[in-house]
């Protein structure tokens, strides 16, 4: 494995780790949370090479859509495991709901 691809991908697990139950975030995000902002279309490769079980599920389009083709089991999956956590839907998106945590405090802890 490559030092890039190595660093990459266990930052990008660290991020998609720290997602809250019942938030979302979207690939960009967490490409921009995990120090690599232009390499969004990488972090699903990434979470896919992981050796742990991540919460891949948290992970969305920018657009607040699901990851997967509408209908697919993919897609049925993701959305499940989302409503279970809370996450509502107008249709096939997701509603943001506020929150008075943020996840740089969640990741990297007080910025004082």
């Amino acid at each position: 494995m490559s030092r890039f691809r190595d660093k990459f991908d266990h930052r990008v697990w660290r991020v998609v780790a720290a997602i809250p139950a019942g938030r979302v975030m979207g690939y960009g995000e967490v490409a921009r949370a995990a120090g690599f902002p232009r390499y969004s279309r990488m972090v699903g490769a990434a979470m896919g090479r992981s050796p742990q079980p991540l919460p891949w599920f948290r992970v969305v389009r920018s657009n607040r859509t699901l990851a997967f083709e509408v209908g697919s089991s993919n897609y049925r999956e993701q959305a499940q495991l989302l409503k279970l956590e809370g996450v509502s839907f107008d249709g096939e998106k997701i509603i943001e709901r506020e929150t008075d945590h943020s996840l740089d405090r969640i990741l990297w802890g007080p910025q004082d």
